[in-house]
Parts: C-alpha cells; structure tokens; sequence
C-alpha cells in the first residue's frame, strides 16, 4: 500500500503559489496527507497555504529557516507506519505538477523497485516548451550538468528512452521513500539552500540506491531564488556566491581522498580561470563571488572535515556507482569553450548552474539544427566570408608558391627569422641588451606583441610572421568583410569591397618586401574604420577598443597614430559638439596607445626621423624615390610587388561613380577626403629619406584606399536594387558588377602571373657564419660588412644571428661613432688602430657575405691584424689575431624598468577589460522579474493548455 506525504514549503511565494496549490488539487492520483510551511513569509503566502490545508496543516517557521530545515521539522511531527510504502513528495512553492506527475512517479516507483528518489522532467514557467532539467549531474569541479542544450524545447525528444538514471533530481517535485530519507538522516542542514537535492541523491547513490528522473512526469518550475526573483532570508550571500560554495562543499565531502586532491587543484585554476573570464566581461561582483566561495571552502577545513566525516561510509563503498555518472572529464572542456564563445558574444560567462547570465529569447524555430555537426559545417562552407577567405587564401598560396615552404624567411625589411618565443620575451623584458654594441634604450614594443603571437603558436616565431605577413591578404579580406557588416547589406557588395581591398598594391608590396608593420596596419585599417564610426556616436566601449589596436599598429608603423591623430582632430572639430560623448570617446581612442607606449614613444620624439621608419631593418632602398602621381592616385606604392597602375581602375571608377550620386553624400565626401589626405600624405613621405634611405608611403595609401572603399562601398550596396529594376537599370547594374569586379580579378591575376617578387625569399643564408659561431667565445661578437653602391654597412653579432626587433635598438651614439669610424678605417685599408678598436668592443671575427667584393677581400688580407679563415662564393671569414676580450657583464636589474613593465603589463589588462564585451544590460532573471504569470512568454503548440489556472 502506497501512502505519499506532500509537503509544499513557501517563501515570499504568493505570486507562484497560486498556481501551484491549483495543480496538486487537479491530481489525478489523491493525495494522502497535505503539509504546509510557510517560512516566515510578508506577502500573505501563509494565508494560500491555510485555506488550501487548513491552519492544523500548515506549520509556521522563522524567515531564516531553509528548505531541508523544514521537511525536517514537518516530518519529524509525522509519525512513521513502517507497514506502509511511504513516499514524501517535496515541493517548491514556484513548482507547479502536471495533472499525472504524481501518478506517473509511483507508476515508475512500482516499475523500479530499487528506486529511492525519482524526479520529474522540469520545465520553464514562464515558456513552457523550455526544457530545464531531466536529471542533473556534476563535474569534480562542481559545475553542474544538465545534458540539454541552452533554451531547448521539449518536442518530446527524450521521452522515449525510459526511465532515466540519473546522478541527482531537483528537489522541486522530488519523490523519495520515507525509509530512504530516515536512513540519510534527509537534507544536510549545512546546506539550507542550492545543491541540497544533489547532496541527498549522491548520498543515496553511493547507499546502493536507484535515482530516477521519469520524462513523463512533468512539472514547470520558476527557479526563484537561482534566478533572483526574491530576495534570499536564508543567507546574506548573494544566490551565485552561496550556489558555487555550496557546489565545492559537495562535491569535495562527498569525494574520495585521491579524487579530493585532485579536485582541490583543479578548482584553483579552475576559478582563476572563471575569474579572468568574468573580470574580461566586466562583471567584478561575478568574479569576488568565485574567489570567496573557493577561500570559504579551502579556508575552513574544520567545516570540510566534518562533513567528510559524517559521509564516511557511504564514500567508501559507494564511490564507483557514482563516478560513472558523474560528468566525464572531456566535458570540462566543452563548458570552457562554451564560456570563451558566450563571452565573445557578449553574454558572460555561463555560472556554476549551467545557466548563461544572460540567455537571449528566441522563436519557436530558432536554433534548430544550429549546433548540430551538419548544419554547424553546411553554414560553413556555405558562408560568403569563408568562401571569400578560402579564395584569397587559394590566390595567396599560388602566387606566394617560391614562399611557402624551404629555410629561412628573410630579405627586404624582413630580418630572417630565428629564435622562439622565450627569445623575444627576453629581448622585450631585459633593461640591457647586449647584441650589437650594447643597448640600454627600452626595446620596440612590437616585439612583445610578436612574443605573445609566437607564443599561441606554440613559440614558433617563424609560424607566426609567416602568417601575419604571408597571409595578410586573407587576414585583410576577412577584416574588410566583417568590418563592413553594418555598413553594406547587400552580400555580393560586401565580398567584392573585402576582395578589392585584400588584393590592393599595398599588400603585394608589403608581402615582396617584407614589410610586416605595413602587413599588419592593412589587416588592421578596416577594424579602425569600423570602430570608428561607433565612436563619433560616443561609444567608450569601441574608444577603448581601437585605442587598443591602433596601439598595436603603432607599435609596428609609428606613422599611423600621426594620420589617426590628424583625422581624430577632424572628427573632433565636427563632431564633438554636436554629438555627446564624441569628445571623450575620441580622448580615450587616441590616449590610450601614448600611455601603453610611453617610454618607446617618448624615445621616437627626441629622433622624429624615425616615425617614418617601421619595424624591420632599414640599410636597403626599397622604395622609388621618382614614384609619379599618377602611381599615387591609383593607390600604387612602387617598388617590388606592385602591379601595373591599371589594375586598381575599376575601384577609381566606383569611387567617381559614387560622387554622381546624390544619396548619402556625406559619407562619399568623408571617404574622398580621407583618400585626399591620404595620397597627400604619401606625396610628401615619398620624397623624404630617414639616414639616407627613402620612405615608403604604403600606410599612407592604404588609408586613402580606406576612404575610397568607404565612398564606393555606396553604390556598390545599391546594385541589387538597380538589378530588381527595369532592363536599362539592369544593365546599369552589371556594367557596375563588371567594372567594380575588374580589379580583384585583374590584382589576383597579376600577383599568381609574377609569383612573390625580391627581395623576400626563403632559403636565406644565416648571416652568423657557422666557423665564428663554433669559434667564438661568449659574448664575443662578429662584424659582418656589406658592400653596396660605394657603401659598406655593417652589423654586430653576438654568438646568434640577430633576433627580429634587435635591428632597432640604438647604441649609444658614442660607441656608435667610434665604432663606425674603426670600421670605415678597416675597409679602407687603414687598419692598425682601428682593428684594436673593434677588438676592445668584443669583436673576434670579420664576415662578409657573399659574393665577396674583390677589393674588399685584398684589403682586408692585407691587414695584419686580421687572418683569413676561409673565402669561397658563399662569403668570406677573417679573424683577429690578438684575441678580443669578453664584453663586460651587463649592469644590474634596472628597477625603473621592471616598474614598468609590471604598470604596462597593468594597463594592458585594463584596457582589455574596457574594451571586451561585457554582460548584456538585463539578465535573464531579472527581465523575468516583472512579467505577469498569466501571460507566459512564447509561443505554445496548438492545443496546449497545461497547468494554467
């Protein structure tokens, strides 16, 4: 004989406890007794309970009391009929039962003999087609796993596979056996709110007792507390901080002693982890509630210890039934994808509940078979940006085919590349540095940022520039295509400006000659161009964003913050008092980069030349001082790499196009004047030389054609509007298909026609030749010269070919001219003196590359303080005969230097945080807050009509 106890406990519940007291009166199997709690409530829910038991039915607790605490006490007053199957049904005053839940329960009880705890399937109050729970279990880390996806619709999907066993049902319509309840001694009381039911049905699992959820049991349930619809008098805590402690302390006194330890560390990083992830997505309070909740745990053995006492027993002996239904350790890292893609998109981290700060509505269809493999791979592949990429990335490899594979990448501005992550790490973090003549000048911060991208690729330096500079067109396509999501909807105009941009002169040239700060600046101008727009509508979270990343590009290209600086004032100038919040925004934007590069940038203005300089070596003419106008105007950068002028034809006429077109001529006249200014800015840089080499004026132009893709992205977007017209506005549209495509197509034609021009090549000689490598003792260093033109200019090294970056450090401008002036002496035959000179800063051995100049070689036979080590057609290698000292140690840690470096690594960590996404406004409990429970949001099926009142 089956006798069930209904015990209904309530809280400030009044607005759902209606509902609730009108579903257990509709069951179809009778109850047999009725109790009431109500703890302490002010909203008259001890009233509905009243007239729905009777006053002798309903016991009356303090505010603080907690759930398990009232059960306890409700039935420890009931007497115990040991003849009878007893069952005490709990629930929630937010839980409202289907008709048949408690019929279907004890129909599965009957079923399952061994079944102690049984639960039925939860779903939302409010869009009741929302599945919540079927079962629950947990991860040793204590997050909690609930197997379904975020927002899933029940379709009767999962009821057709039976009973479920589960590790744990929510105590909200939880059935358990009388017997079963006495022998667990109930809920733990340490637990008074969330992970009390997991805590109870582990407890009962590790006993040899069944958990079951059965589908077809339904009931809705609001999660009030876990969703913050009422304020919590059981606990100070805030519901997160509480539900993460509460989650540890289960999960840890309920494991075996290996498990534990492995837990414990497992939950430290895991929460360092939680918490850079909540602080990133600006939510401080988030992240204080997993650091206290872990510290209250970890910080309060005493506690951990007596609960791990009182489950001795059934810890021993019942572990492996419950280890298999725990969550497997794969899953940790599903959940941490989950929370870098829910921070990426702006709607925080997920919480220990499984539950998104901030999940969104959808329709009914929404997200069908969107995280299904098939449909996840058919938008894929079928996505104009990927194809657009895949096509770039096709044209890339074909012209680049001498660049792809082979040893060393090098030539042009392009040190080659050698070394690993921990060597640039070193080269930016050190306050002396000893390669060359010695250097104590701060080191160029975009070797830090070339650290931190070598060091994703798995320290691989060579990795990484090969694909910041190899793949730049793609990386720039890509940019273009994503950037101007806002700015065009139609998609065809969308591809082509990402196409035309991507295979502008700019980015061959950049590419043949191996200029990376160039490369990266163009992948970057389309973002800045975006962001842009978002800041003159005064967004501070997009200012903090592009300060971010036009600090970057100055780091590479210091010339960009000057035409960003220049066109920042304009925008001042017009939109600052017009619009509010334009002039802060603008502030931020520009600031951030000086403060994040100060001590660097201070360095560049005592030294103005060099802001027309960009990383990379700087001793090789790779620019045409006589570039004509009109190569600038068709945005044509000269020198190797560069296309026919013709090629960029197509996009001058949109461009021109768009002036005749009297719609949105603000925006057409913005992008003509930033093109303006940029081929202005070019003119000038292109006639200017830096320690006799001329300027390249490819930032420049890259800006003006910015401007011009800004003014032609107009017509271009109203080409399936003339297409949808008559036939003269059809042929109107396809002569413009026909022009505005002529120029990718007539670029990617041209670059795969003439492959990847010199001077970047692979298979570049390491300049440290191997006999001084071997030779040499430490510290000490060889002098390599190179003949050019009449010239001869040289480098120092120390041991190892220069690192990328080490070409930028300056010496001091002493040892610089005593050293030049012993050089210049010992190629023109007057050595004597200036060989001793070279031999006092440390040099042992004198290279020079190959093919040898045959003045050159005589000359330095002839000098007797040098022996001729080798000459071949490879290159030529001398040696001192006095042996040169070791260079002197270098001084002391410089503690100004790692001041900074600890306040930059500061900084960088704010800014980041400004400019990430952070939570969305509202979370999804508290737009739930004020809706009227007679109107639950979604859409029903047809015909469904269930548990209303």
């Amino acid at each position: 004989m089956q006798s069930v106890t209904a015990i209904v406990v309530a809280h400030d519940g009044a607005r759902w406890l209606k509902e609730t007291l009108a579903a257990l009166r509709r069951q179809t199997r009778p109850l047999d007794r009725v109790v009431g709690v109500d703890n302490g409530s002010r909203d008259g829910s001890g009233q509905l309970l009243a007239e729905a038991f009777g006053g002798a039915n309903v016991l009356t607790m303090p505010r603080s009391t907690g759930f398990g605490e009232a059960v306890h006490e409700v039935l420890g007053r009931l007497p115990h009929d040991p003849r009878a199957d007893e069952w005490v049904w709990l629930l929630h005053d937010d839980c409202a039962p289907d008709a048949r839940a408690l019929q279907t329960l004890l129909w599965a009880a009957e079923h399952a003999p061994e079944a102690a705890i049984l639960g039925p399937k939860l779903l939302d109050w409010l869009d009741r087609r929302v599945l919540l729970e079927m079962g629950v279990t947990v991860s040793r880390s204590g997050m909690r796993e609930t197997g379904l996806e975020p927002r899933e619709y029940d379709q009767g999907q999962h009821d057709g596979e039976g009973l479920l066993d589960v590790l744990s049902v929510s105590t909200a319509g939880m059935l358990i056996r009388r017997d079963v309840w006495d022998q667990l001694s109930g809920l733990d009381p340490e637990l008074p709110l969330f992970r009390d039911d997991l805590d109870l049905c582990w407890r009962a699992r590790a006993m040899g007792h069944r958990v079951l959820n059965v589908p077809e049991a339904v009931a809705w349930h609001a999660e009030a507390a876990a969703r913050r619809r009422r304020r919590l008098a059981v606990s100070d805590e805030h519901p997160r901080r509480l539900d993460r402690r509460n989650a540890l302390l289960v999960i840890m006194a309920n494991l075996p002693f290996g498990a534990l330890i492995r837990s414990v560390f497992r939950n430290i990083l895991g929460s360092l982890l939680r918490t850079v992830l909540f602080l990133v997505a600006k939510q401080p309070a988030n992240a204080l509630d997993e650091v206290v909740a872990l510290g209250s745990i970890i910080g309060r053995p005493g506690r951990l210890r007596r609960a791990r006492r009182r489950r001795r027993q059934g810890r021993k002996q019942g572990y492996p039934a419950v280890a298999r239904l725990l969550t497997p350790p794969g899953a940790a890292f599903r959940r941490l994808a989950d929370m870098v893609q829910s921070f990426v998109a702006g709607a925080g981290p997920v919480d220990s509940a499984g539950r998104h700060h901030a999940a969104a509505e959808t329709d009914e269809d929404d997200g069908e078979d969107l995280l299904s493999d098939s449909g996840l791979m058919q938008r894929l592949f079928t996505s104009p940006g990927v194809l657009l990429c895949l096509a770039l990335l096709a044209v890339t490899v074909a012209a680049e085919r001498s660049l792809v594979y082979g040893g060393l990448l090098g030539g042009g501005s392009l040190v080659p590349i050698t070394g690993g992550a921990s060597d640039l790490w070193r080269l930016y973090t050190e306050s002396h540095h000893v390669t060359g003549l010695g250097s104590d000048t701060w080191a160029p911060p975009y070797v830090a940022l070339l650290a931190l991208v070598s060091t994703v690729f798995l320290g691989k330096t060579w990795l990484a520039v090969s694909v910041l500079l190899l793949g730049c067109v793609p990386l720039a396509g890509i940019s273009a295509y994503v950037a101007t999501k806002k700015m065009i909807s139609y998609t065809p105009a969308r591809v082509w400006l990402a196409a035309t941009y991507a295979l502008l002169p700019v980015a061959t040239g950049a590419i043949a000659s191996g200029r990376l700060g160039t490369a990266i600046v163009f992948v970057l101008l389309p973002v800045y161009a975006s962001l842009a727009t978002r800041i003159v509508a005064g967004s501070r979270r997009a200012a903090w964003g592009f300060g971010l990343l036009l600090a970057v590009g100055t780091a590479f290209v210091p010339l960009l913050y000057v035409l960003v600086a220049v066109l920042g004032g304009l925008a001042a100038v017009s939109f600052a008092g017009v619009r509010r919040g334009v002039g802060v925004a603008l502030a931020i934007g520009l600031g951030t980069p000086l403060v994040l590069l100060f001590p660097w940038l201070a360095g560049l203005v005592r030294d103005p030349g060099r802001i027309l300089l960009e990383s990379g070596l700087h001793d090789i003419a790779l620019s045409d001082p006589g570039l004509g106008g009109e190569n600038l105007l068709m945005l044509s950068p000269g020198g190797p790499g560069a296309p026919p002028v013709w090629v960029t034809a197509g996009l001058v006429a949109v461009a021109l196009a768009a002036l005749l077109v009297r719609r949105h001529q603000m925006v057409v006249a913005i992008g003509w004047g930033v093109m303006v200014f940029g081929v202005l800015v070019a003119i000038v840089v292109g006639r200017l030389t830096v320690h006799g080499v001329p300027a390249w004026p490819g930032v420049p132009l890259a800006f003006a054609a910015t401007g011009l893709l800004v003014a032609a992205a107009r017509p271009a977007r109203w080409i399936g509007e003339f297409a949808a017209g008559g036939m003269l506005r059809r042929a109107a549209a396809a002569l413009i298909v026909v022009v505005a495509f002529a120029t990718p197509l007539a670029a990617a034609a041209m670059w795969i026609k003439s492959g990847a021009e010199d001077p970047l090549r692979r298979g570049v000689r390491d300049p440290m030749p191997l006999l001084a490598a071997v030779g040499s003792a430490k510290g000490q260093g060889t002098l390599v010269l190179r003949p050019r033109d009449g010239v001869v200019t040289y480098t120092v090294l120390r041991g190892s070919a220069p690192l990328i970056g080490e070409s930028d450090l300056a010496a001091a401008e002493d040892a610089s001219q005593r050293f030049g002036t012993a050089v210049a002496g010992l190629a023109s035959g007057r050595g004597g003196t200036y060989a001793r000179t070279l031999a006092q800063y440390g040099v042992q051995f004198v290279s020079v590359p190959g093919p040898v100049d045959a003045t050159l070689h005589r000359t330095l036979d002839s000098e007797p303080a040098l022996v001729r080590m080798s000459l071949s057609a490879g290159g030529g290698l001398w040696k001192l005969a006095q042996p040169a000292p070791a260079p002197p140690p270098p001084p002391g840690g410089d503690s100004a230097h790692r001041i900074w470096l600890w306040a930059q690594a500061t900084l960088l960590l704010v800014v980041v945080i400004l400019a990430s996404p952070g939570a969305r406004a509202a979370e999804a409990e508290e737009q739930y807050a004020d809706v009227p429970l007679e109107e639950p949001r979604g859409r029903r099926r047809a015909g469904e009509d269930r548990v209303r009142v």
